[in-house]
């Protein structure tokens, strides 16, 4: 899958809830309509990530998962 994105962020080995906080903390240095690349290796980082944006409001573009590595792309909508 080929999406453009503006930053990446790395949280392979980290256990909930660090995933979706450093991925709350990265969002939010975005600005609006920029897009981020977060990878983890949590299987509920899933869930968490698409609740997350539901809840928050950003767009979740694309995910996927490769040999038990989740791969996420995130929109900044507000």
């Amino acid at each position: 899958m080929s999406v453009s994105f503006d930053q990446e962020l790395d949280c392979k080995n980290l256990s909930c809830p660090m995933p979706i906080l450093k991925t709350k903390k990265a969002v939010d240095g975005l600005a609006v309509g920029q897009v981020l690349k977060m990878v983890a290796t949590d299987p509920g980082s899933l869930p968490d990530v698409v609740a997350w944006c539901n809840k928050t409001g950003q767009e979740l573009l694309a995910h996927e998962e490769d040999g038990g590595v989740f791969t996420f792309y995130i929109k900044r909508a507000k």
